[in-house]
């Protein structure tokens, strides 16, 4: 996960952006996390695919980057002092904020068998279990 903070908000978040000119989605997300978390991947499949009707698509893809360790990168549409990254770090479900975690299910990440077979065994809860 890639944390972001700009106007006083921070929020976690997939690494991802924008599709430059000539690059297909699967080429931008590459390139993204690259950029954001300092590693290389492959694609191992497409995880969602979703138009929000505005105009706004969004490709979410489930990337192997083998043993590598993500490490904080930087997004270059933004100068040094005024970057919106400020971590990226593995997380479990249980330590994303729930607010932020909703939008992991419209990326697709019920598709990922690990992230399914976890959601399965929260049961009933009305929550993330353990959470009030």
């Amino acid at each position: 996960m890639v944390q972001h903070q700009q106007d006083g908000e921070a929020w976690w978040c997939l690494p991802g952006g924008g599709i430059e000119p000539g690059e297909s989605p699967a080429d931008a997300a590459l390139r993204e996390l690259r950029e954001e978390c300092g590693v290389q991947g492959t694609i191992a499949g497409l995880c969602a695919h979703v138009s929000y009707g505005n105009g706004y698509e969004g490709h979410t893809y489930l990337v192997d980057i083998g043993t590598q360790e993500p490490q904080l990168g930087a997004d270059p549409e933004f100068a040094a002092r005024e970057q919106v990254l400020c971590d990226v770090r593995w997380m479990a479900l249980a330590e994303i904020p729930e607010r932020d975690r909703a939008f992991l299910w419209a990326a697709g990440l019920l598709g990922v068998t690990c992230f399914l077979n976890e959601v399965r065994s929260w049961g009933e809860w009305p929550s993330y279990p353990g959470r009030p």
